[in-house]
């Protein structure tokens, strides 16, 4: 997978919300009702990171949920990093 420039990253990012780019990877977080509903989430984005064989760097403090997301065999953020934000967009139902 080929490592995008910052160009085609910024051009991107600007259709996935709730998400932004710094550090070499995609950034965004969560704050859920309640611990449950926040693993629950978790669990539910595990299985689609199974499916892309794609998996995020995250941490969860009781109802938040921190992802960062990047490619490190490509050196940064990939098409597949984008693909994996779209697909936790849908699973956390992100409001646009």
């Amino acid at each position: 997978m080929k490592k995008l420039t910052n160009s085609e990253i910024e051009n991107k990012i600007e259709n996935l919300t709730d998400w932004e780019f710094y550090d070499n990877a995609l950034h965004t977080d969560f704050e859920f009702d309640n611990f449950k509903d926040c693993m629950s989430a978790m669990n539910r984005i595990a299985f689609e990171c199974e499916a892309l064989n794609h998996h995020p760097e995250w941490t969860n403090v009781y109802n938040t949920l921190d992802i960062l997301l990047t490619t490190h065999d490509a050196g940064g953020v990939t098409e597949l990093d984008f693909k994996l934000a779209k697909a936790i967009n849908r699973i956390v139902e992100v409001e646009e």
